[in-house]
């Protein structure tokens, strides 16, 4: 048995609060590579609507979407990355963002486990849902009608996003 296993076995669950605006809960989760220490932000509806405009509240904490073509990084093809408008997290690389015609920024790869995939039942139907591994915000989609190398198109909001250009 790996020494990540046992070590995780030993110690259990552990939780963390920061007593400031942030509040963190973490877990060690075992990995092949050894133990790797994730923490999630969690803030109230509050805080959150302090710190998010009024249409990046809306998709990221209510899970709403942008119209097409109306997002400021739809039609963005500069070098940079793409990151998290809630917490700032690495989410996307401007290599892997691609036209899909569908009026929102496509990407066919995600930067390593920053981006989760669960699955959303609304509007009748069952798709995935991306979100940030983070803050737990809620990104966009993904769709199994991308390019290669993955077949992938996380279809992701702008107002969900910020950039940082190289």
């Amino acid at each position: 048995m790996k020494l990540g296993y046992l070590v995780l076995l030993a110690l259990g669950s552990l939780s963390c609060i920061n007593s400031t605006s942030n509040q963190f809960t973490g877990s060690f989760i075992a990995l092949d590579d050894g133990i790797q220490d994730t923490l999630k932000i969690k803030k109230s509806q509050k805080q959150w609507r302090e710190i998010l405009d009024e249409k990046s509240f809306y998709v990221l904490r209510q899970k709403g979407t942008e119209r097409a073509f109306t997002g400021k990084y739809w039609n963005n093809n500069r070098k940079g990355t793409y990151l998290c408008k809630g917490c700032a997290t690495p989410l996307f690389k401007s290599e892997t963002k691609f036209k899909s015609g569908t009026g929102w920024p496509s990407f066919f790869d995600k930067i390593g486990s920053n981006v989760a995939v669960v699955k959303d039942y609304s509007l009748s139907m069952v798709r995935d849902e991306v979100v940030c591994n983070l803050c737990d915000g809620h990104l966009g989609h993904v769709f199994n009608d991308g390019p290669r190398p993955t077949g992938l198109r996380y279809c992701v909001n702008s107002a969900a996003l910020n950039f940082k250009g190289e």
